[in-house]
């Protein structure tokens, strides 16, 4: 099998896959190392494949069309309703990150789509299992929002806007 049609044949795995699928698992089943998948992931995405990272692995949407970046500000406690409230207008949560004056960008995976991932993250959070990233800039942080249209983004950023939620840079 040469490296388009291995490309080929990732590409359609990951599109029929209903979970996600690791660049390890990738690389057993074509017998080429983690390193040579990550390169073919990068050759699809340049050819407009809507592959997404995550740390159980990659997944493929179909349905996101615009992608945009909100700098936000709020408590720990509307963690939850920030969630929801992007979800609630059709937002995939792709990331949180915040850009620290000392050690720079420091980025974390979500993919939150759902109420039920808002809810068990926000969980996680308040039970004590970690702590909110955003606590080293004193509640400023920014995520990477997907979603099916630049309308879909306007409205995510409108009512983030009318929660306070939205900082103006």
């Amino acid at each position: 099998m040469n490296g388009v049609e291995r490309r080929q044949e990732i590409l359609k795995r990951i599109q029929d896959s209903s979970s996600p699928i690791s660049g390890t698992e990738l690389a057993k089943s074509f017998h080429v190392s983690r390193q040579i998948i990550v390169q073919d992931i990068a050759l699809l995405r340049a050819t407009d494949a809507n592959i997404l990272s995550t740390n159980k692995g990659y997944i493929y949407n179909s349905s996101i069309r615009a992608v945009r970046t909100f700098y936000v500000c709020h408590p720990n406690e509307a963690i939850l309703d920030e969630l929801n409230t992007i979800v609630d207008f059709g937002g995939n949560i792709i990331d949180v990150f915040v850009a620290h004056q000392v050690y720079g960008q420091l980025r974390a995976e979500l993919n939150i789509n759902t109420r039920k991932k808002a809810i068990d993250f926000a969980n996680n959070i308040k039970n004590g299992h970690s702590t909110p990233l955003n606590n080293i800039t004193s509640g400023y942080h920014y995520h990477t929002v997907a979603a099916d249209s630049e309308q879909t983004l306007d409205l995510i950023e409108e009512e983030l806007r009318k929660k306070h939620y939205l900082v103006s840079e």
